[in-house]
């Protein structure tokens, strides 16, 4: 019997935007505060794309990083998996514009649309493809310019939000290194807490002329943070527990960076001690899918990360979606 083939990420980059919003810029905006801000949700900043920017263009940084440090060229990609709610355009997808911008001219590409799983999602199909052996070079993609979809007015939501894009390479594993549990996970039934309701066929611009507002960002906070903290908290446990191992195996926690309440939850349920937990959340913002792979290539630039550690990421968004990765690297 053939060995069952293993994936794991080989490359990592991102990118952001260099104009930053400080909360002291939004109090100037809306009726909010540094000191409001900051004790609610922990963040401090966020970087905000400038206007003649797509979705695509910071992928692109992003992929080029990861594909330099996974030594390998755009030509050579099979599968291009982009998690996106912020595409340049609803069609084609963001990842046929990223194929076209880095010359991945063999690549299959589509968007993932999994809110700020979309990463995860991303991560567990890969896992899949190379499995099956007909995918050897993978690029995942998760990037989000939620200022377009942000309404500057409502100081509920438009503190919590950043721009940016994360990218990983996934191949084969050449040894013990590699994703050793994944699990993903949706329940529609609660899309009402977190969603955009214009612009697809329910709502379509012509109808929603008289609601320019139903272009932005709809969140029921609490219930949100609720459901978060529990179904993370479920799924980080489940990968955990089938891989026989615990939370305090662990060298690395980079949960979806969203708000620091959240994360420190669920770090508590897991047994994960503050030092294990990488929080980026102060200087980026809730940049949904782009949240995990930022963080994961920071993580690996600032010497977070060693070689042959235990690594487990989990995220959760809008759907509702939720998903775990736990890996070695």
């Amino acid at each position: 019997m053939s060995r069952k083939l293993i994936a794991m990420i080989t490359g990592t980059g991102h990118a952001v935007p260099e104009k930053i919003l400080t909360n002291h810029d939004l109090a100037e905006m809306v009726d909010t505060s540094d000191e409001w801000i900051r004790t609610r949700t922990g963040i401090v900043e966020r970087h905000i794309a400038d206007n003649n920017k797509g979705t695509s263009d910071y992928a692109v940084r992003a992929a080029k990083e990861a594909l330099k440090e996974a030594n390998l060229a755009p030509e050579e990609l099979d599968l291009i998996l982009f998690g996106t709610v912020t595409p340049d355009m609803y069609f084609p997808s963001a990842a046929c514009f990223l194929q076209k911008k880095i010359g991945a001219v063999n690549a299959a590409a589509l968007d993932i649309s999994a809110a700020c799983s979309g990463f995860l999602y991303g991560l567990s199909l890969a896992e899949g493809m190379i499995a099956s052996g007909k995918y050897k070079n993978i690029l995942v993609i998760g990037a989000e310019l939620l200022s377009r979809i942000t309404d500057w007015t409502d100081r509920a939501t438009c503190v919590l939000f950043g721009d940016g894009a994360g990218a990983a390479v996934v191949q084969p594993s050449d040894g013990e290194k590699g994703i050793i549990g994944s699990y993903i996970k949706s329940d529609g039934r609660l899309w009402n807490l977190l969603n955009m309701p214009g612009g697809g066929s329910l709502l379509p611009p012509a109808q929603a002329k008289d609601n320019p507002k139903a272009f932005y960002v709809k969140m029921e906070g609490r219930e949100v943070f609720r459901h978060a903290v529990t179904l993370m908290g479920d799924a980080a446990s489940r990968v955990l527990k089938e891989a026989g191992f615990t939370g305090g195996d662990l060298d690395l926690f980079i949960p979806h960076q969203a708000n620091l309440r959240i994360i420190q939850a669920i770090a508590k349920r897991l047994n994960i001690p503050d030092e294990k937990v990488y929080v980026n959340l102060d200087r980026y913002g809730n940049t949904s899918a782009a949240s995990i792979p930022i963080a994961l290539n920071e993580a690996r630039k600032n010497g977070r990360i060693k070689p042959g550690n235990l690594i487990l990421a989990v995220a959760f968004g809008a759907g509702f979606t939720w998903s775990a990765i736990l890996f070695r690297i």
